[in-house]
């Protein structure tokens, strides 16, 4: 009874942090964006250059990450990184873009002010190390669930996870709406808030946290035995070269890294899609319903008006979903799962695709559709992040976990980082529709690539219950 109480402490702090690693890996490897470009002198270009290539470099920090979690331990990787972090956070909030009239700070005329007293180097080296250092949050928090859950990972991964839609929940509405109201669009007293944050949430980890359960003389799930399907088992980390000769490490990488390059692909050219369709629909945009609106904003009105409602609401929708996602992992398995995951995939695809037939017909979008794709994006912004570390452990197993998660990570982080990038460029195409029809048949593959995990023993089958 001791052993369990014991092992129940360190899992529900495990699972508070969880969510805060993932909260604050939401938010600063992209999503802190919005709040900056709200407010700052700079142009749009030029705060976002940091964290673009910050995304590139992300794609080898994986690997370099993941390898240091094997060679020196998770903490020891992380609690450094988080600290950086705070660093980082500090140097934003010293850079100072805020742009000046006067010597007062104007939110309101910030965007490409040419009054800013600002130093742009500061910014740009402090942004890149943040969106770079927080990239070790998740990959944290995953291998201390993969190291911790065998029979309840899936539900402790859909716990964890859903930080990632809680500040998409709460970064894109209450955090800009809290800078603009109390501090006039000045987002420094925010950053430095945050560096304050994360300072406490290191120390936090150093005391609260453990690599393994068998550190402190414990058994994953709490069990009063070692891991049955671990009984047999040679202490070997597999290498690169015996990670990448392994067909279900190709498995993973096709079907997860579409998974992953489709939210990118969505999320990523949403305002791109609705403010083409009203450009390339004026006439029958300005005689609808939104006349009025479209007159009196642009192009901007259909992302405005209606599709932002219902991203909120699929970010909302994507907490629930996450533990979701983690439950049918438990009880079915991860193959049903993360077909699942695929199938649901569609619908964000298709909720934003049928919208062309919408506006040119009426002049507005289809609630409907709208709804599906909503719904969609909860889906997949909740069931991806729990998906990907489960697939994984399901493949390889809590000891290799991070040993396949390294390489296969930074592989499905390549195709990812593209992906909104070519989605923006068909869409300004002279075949608008060809990105999405791309996205289904990217799917499609996905799904066709899931379906040898079926044939798969789940690697820790024996103490999965």
């Amino acid at each position: 009874m001791k052993q369990k109480r014991s092992f129940a402490s360190y899992a529900i702090a495990f699972c508070i942090l969880g969510v805060i690693f993932n909260f604050f890996y939401s938010g600063l490897q992209n999503d802190q964006i919005n709040i900056i470009q709200g407010y700052s002198a700079w142009g749009n270009q030029a705060t976002l250059m940091p964290i673009t290539i910050g995304n590139l470099v992300c794609i080898l920090l994986t690997f370099v990450f993941g390898t240091c979690f094997i060679k020196f331990g998770v903490r020891k990787t992380l609690i450094p990184c988080i600290l950086i972090s705070a660093l980082g956070c500090l140097g934003i909030a010293a850079a100072n873009g805020i742009a000046s009239v006067s010597g007062v700070e104007i939110a309101s005329q910030a965007i490409n002010s040419t009054e800013v007293q600002g130093n742009y180097p500061l910014y740009a080296a402090s942004l890149f190390i943040v969106r770079c250092s927080c990239m070790c949050f998740q990959m944290a928090g995953f291998q201390l669930a993969a190291s911790w859950f065998i029979r309840y990972r899936g539900r402790v991964l859909g716990i964890i996870t859903i930080g990632s839609p809680l500040f998409s929940v709460i970064g894109t509405s209450v955090m800009n709406s809290f800078i603009a109201t109390h501090f006039n669009g000045d987002y420094r007293p925010f950053y430095v808030g945050v560096c304050v944050i994360l300072v406490v949430i290191a120390i936090l980890s150093g005391l609260l946290l453990r690599d393994y359960p068998e550190d402190v003389g414990l058994y994953p799930d709490g069990a009063d035995h070692a891991p049955i399907s671990e009984a047999n088992e040679e202490e070997v980390q597999l290498s690169v070269k015996e990670v990448l000769t392994q067909k279900k490490t190709w498995i993973l990488f096709v079907s997860f890294g579409i998974y992953q390059m489709i939210i990118g692909m969505c999320m990523a050219s949403m305002v791109v899609w609705f403010t083409h369709l009203c450009m390339a629909n004026q006439e029958v945009v300005a005689a609808g319903p939104l006349a009025g609106l479209f007159e009196a904003m642009g192009p901007m009105t259909l992302f405005l008006g209606q599709a932002a409602k219902w991203l909120s609401v699929g970010a909302i929708l994507g907490i629930p979903m996450s533990f979701v996602f983690g439950v049918v992992d438990d009880k079915l398995g991860t193959p049903v799962a993360s077909m699942m995951l695929g199938l649901t995939e569609l619908l964000p695809v298709l909720g934003l695709m049928m919208q062309k037939q919408a506006v040119s017909s009426t002049g507005a979008c289809n609630v409907t559709w709208l709804i599906i794709w909503g719904f969609g994006v909860a889906c997949m912004t909740g069931g991806v992040p729990t998906m990907h570390p489960a697939s994984i452990s399901f493949a390889f197993g809590r000891k290799e976990y991070q040993a396949a998660n390294r390489v296969i990570m930074a592989m499905q982080l390549i195709p990812a980082a593209f992906g909104a990038t070519i989605m923006v460029a068909l869409i300004n195409s002279a075949n608008d529709m060809s990105g999405w029809y791309l996205c289904i048949a990217l799917i499609v593959i996905a799904l066709i690539f899931t379906l040898p995990m079926f044939k798969m023993k789940d690697a820790n089958a024996e103490d999965r219950g």
